[in-house]
């Protein structure tokens, strides 16, 4: 699946495509989205018994390792992962047969509300409010940083009730969707409010599926991060090769080769660790919690260091629009915040460490 993905990907989402892309009004390819679902690729982690593969956190890594490098725009990792993983994870079986076989298809675009303006991604960050009124649930505030609400036909909103945290189905169409300005133009993120909003409670979801969904979340956007980070790394690789100065090519010289060798070891060590963190997700292995938080910083700060180093690598020409090298870098930084910043998995990472010591 992985080698199909990677072909579709070749020949549907290259860089003039992503460049078309970017600059539509809804940031996404839908054929290309259609394509994905017929693949398989958008029904991975649903579970078979609704029309999906049943896969796990490792063969998300590795696909998002492929979307990554090819720079993929679009709903793959709000919709079929991360609310594809909370529908599957809750106790709904009505939601559940609703909408995971729509998700799977692709037909149905879902995204989820996590967090607030301060964008922690962390309980203490939910701003949303819910109280039952009738048959019904009325949700009240806003939620910051959704990806892909402005292609969803479902949000399913985190909220605090009386009871706790839940989660809440509710209808785009009933909420304020306003649009948030990324470094890069190909991530679309929103901003929702909600008043009076009538929602309807997806059960069984409380603040320990949040932390498993943050988990996912995380695990994904590292495996995105270490695939884009290997591609321009080759693509840099590649150019020293080519590019000649002095009557010779750039690449032999020796500051530029102590500057790649160092910029592999980012590489390799941010696809091992969130090869790593799938796996110990996908086990539930003792030093998950240890796993994931190192993949969560080591591969936000490898693809940004990289993506840097590139365009300095690169010279004066990775500075223009046309060259692909500052799409990766601005990549690199729309992703370094998403899910939580580095220097909070640090903190993440020591505690668990010492948990375990």
């Amino acid at each position: 699946m992985r080698e199909s993905f990677r072909r579709l990907l070749a020949e549907k989402c290259a860089e003039t495509d992503i460049r078309r892309v970017m600059a539509s009004p809804g940031g996404h390819d839908a054929d290309l989205w259609q394509a994905m679902a017929n693949l398989g690729i958008v029904s991975l982690l649903v579970p078979e018994e609704f029309d999906g593969i049943g896969a796990g956190a490792v063969e998300m890594e590795e696909i998002m390792e492929e979307a990554g490098a090819a720079l993929l725009a679009g709903p793959l990792l709000p919709s079929a992962f991360i609310a594809a993983s909370l529908v599957s994870l809750s106790d709904d079986a009505d939601a559940k047969a609703r909408l995971l076989p729509a998700i799977a298809s692709g037909q149905t675009i879902a995204t989820v509300a996590f967090t607030g303006d301060t964008g922690t991604w962390s309980l203490t960050d939910i701003s949303v409010t819910a109280r039952p009124q009738g048959n019904v649930w009325v949700l009240e505030g806003e939620a910051s940083f959704l990806l892909s609400a402005n292609l969803a036909d479902v949000l399913l909103v985190f909220a605090r009730t009386p009871d706790g945290v839940g989660c809440f189905e509710v209808d785009p169409s009933k909420v304020q969707i306003s649009p948030l300005v990324s470094w890069d133009p190909s991530l679309r993120m929103s901003k929702i409010a909600l008043s009076e909003t009538q929602a309807v409670r997806i059960a069984g979801v409380d603040s320990i599926t949040f932390e498993q969904l943050i988990e996912i979340a995380v695990v994904a956007l590292a495996g995105e991060q270490a695939g884009a980070c290997r591609r321009i790394f080759d693509i840099t690789v590649e150019y020293l090769k080519t590019r000649v100065q002095f009557g010779r090519p750039i690449g032999g010289f020796q500051a530029i080769k102590h500057m790649a060798a160092d910029l592999l070891i980012e590489v390799e060590s941010a696809t091992s660790a969130a090869r790593s963190a799938a796996l110990a997700l996908a086990t539930d292995a003792p030093d998950k919690d240890v796993l994931i938080s190192l993949a969560a910083f080591a591969c936000a700060d490898a693809f940004s260091q990289v993506a840097a180093a590139s365009i300095q690598m690169h010279g004066g020409i990775a500075f223009t629009w046309e060259h692909p090298a500052h799409l990766y870098l601005r990549r690199a930084r729309a992703d370094a915040q998403l899910f939580g910043q580095s220097d909070a998995y640090r903190e993440r990472f020591v505690a668990a460490m010492e948990k375990a010591a």
